[in-house]
Order: structure tokens, then C-alpha cells, then sequence
């Protein structure tokens, strides 16, 4: 298994120092789910720019689970950055009010996606902070994120690391194991994982994108061609903005 050495580690931390303090905001807030990418993202800044500028928002719904809260609560206690938790659930039922509002699991997970990004926005705003994204590149290459929600971001410090290497880097910079351990999910719907919507290994998916990239991103097997489909589907999601102009 690769390593991290400490220059790649401090080039990241570097990025994340310099972006603050180009913009002169007071620090970032970060939307903290009891997942490994914003557990791993709260830890790099809170080691770049010092836990007193860092705030944690957890949002949860109501089908986010009492381990994530726990999970949450143990990480920002221990990297010693403050946390607000802003449930979401009174926010969801406001749009039942919506003309033909229809739900089901896909669209009240982009829904949820979008609230949850609005919020983090209006406290940015309000106490001038930058929204940190914690997209990684496994998740970005195949535009697996909502389009305005958890993939709109001011910086986003791990968009060049694979899920691979997401891994790896939170394990030396010890987020806490059950953090680590857990299976992703984006907590959208009751019993959803990242693995079972993709339908792929993020093992597979890794090394799938690896081959492409060597390749020119010309397939050899199923699992490539697979992969690249969903790559070339969500091409929008990374390049939202298209004009006649163009």
C-alpha cells in the first residue's frame, strides 16, 4: 500500500494555508457528515490553518444515523474545533408544500444535497468563512455528487486524491478508526452505500479510472467500459455551464 510522505502531505496543507489567506476570509467551514472525506478534510485544516479556524456543521436528517453523531462529535472534539449541528429535517418539509412535489429517494437525496449546501453558504456569509469542500476524485471523475449540492464548494483541498488514497491519508493522520472502517454511504436514504449505487467496488472503481488514465482512456474490459459510461453520463455535473457562445 502506497504512503503519504510528508512533503505531499505539507503541499496539501500549503494549498489550504495560501487559499485563506489570498481571499481573507477568517477561516473554513466545513459540512461534517461522520464520513471519512470531511472527517480527513477537518483534519488537514485544522492542521493548516489551526482548529480556531475551522467550523464544523453537522446537518443531520432524519434518516442520519446515531453513529455519524457520535462519530462527528468524537472528531471535532479531538481535532478541537467547534461544531454546530443544524438538523434538517423542518427545512425538507417545506418544500412538501410545493406545487406536485414528488418524493422519492432520488430527489429528496438531491434535495437533501442542496439544503444542506444553502445552509453551510448562509453561515460562510454570514461570519465570513469559505465553504471547504470535501470531494475527492474517485467521486468527481464519475460526477458522483448533486449538481449544486455536496459538489459547490470555495476550495476543495482533496479533489486530486482518489478514494484510495483518501483512505490511506486518514488512517496516518489518524481520523478515528470507526470513521476510517465505515461504509461510505451519503446517507441520503435509509440503507444506502456508495458501493451498492455505484455498483462497483470503490477497489474496482480506482483501479478502473488508473488504466483509463494510462490509456488515454481507450477501455480493455467490462469494468472500464463501465466506468468510463458513467464518466462521459456525468460530464455536466463538471462542466455545468454550456452556451451557444461557445
Amino acid at each position: 500500500m502506497n504512503r503519504f510522505n510528508q512533503d505531499r502531505i505539507n503541499q496539501i496543507e500549503t494549498k489550504i494555508t495560501e487559499h485563506l489567506r489570498s481571499t481573507g476570509a477568517k477561516g473554513y467551514i466545513i459540512g461534517i457528515s461522520g464520513g471519512i472525506d470531511s472527517a480527513l478534510v477537518a483534519t488537514l485544516c485544522s492542521r493548516a490553518v489551526g482548529p480556531d479556524r475551522v467550523w464544523g456543521l453537522f446537518m443531520p436528517s432524519n434518516v442520519t444515523s446515531g453513529q455519524d453523531r457520535t462519530d462527528v462529535g468524537t472528531l471535532c472534539t479531538g481535532l478541537g474545533i467547534p461544531l454546530l449541528e443544524t438538523p434538517i429535517g423542518s427545512f425538507i418539509d417545506t418544500y412538501h408544500h410545493l406545487p406536485g412535489f414528488v418524493e422519492t429517494p432520488y430527489l429528496l437525496g438531491n434535495l437533501m444535497a442542496r439544503i444542506r449546501m444553502t445552509i453551510l453558504y448562509y453561515y460562510a456569509n454570514r461570519d465570513n468563512l469559505l465553504v471547504c469542500g470535501t470531494s475527492n476524485q474517485t467521486e468527481y471523475l464519475l460526477s458522483y455528487c448533486t449538481k449544486y449540492g455536496d459538489n459547490a464548494a470555495d476550495f476543495q483541498p482533496i479533489l486530486h486524491l482518489f478514494k484510495e488514497d483518501v483512505c490511506i491519508l486518514a488512517e496516518e493522520l489518524g481520523v478515528p478508526g470507526e470513521i476510517v472502517k465505515k461504509v461510505p454511504t451519503a446517507g441520503l436514504y435509509a440503507g444506502q452505500t456508495d458501493e451498492k449505487e455505484l455498483g462497483l467496488s470503490y477497489r474496482e472503481i480506482d483501479s478502473a479510472l488508473h488504466n483509463l488514465i494510462r490509456h488515454h482512456w481507450v477501455p480493455e474490459n467490462d469494468t472500464e467500459r463501465t466506468v468510463l459510461a458513467k464518466v462521459k453520463a456525468g460530464r455536466h455535473k463538471r462542466e455545468p455551464t454550456s452556451s451557444l457562445m461557445e
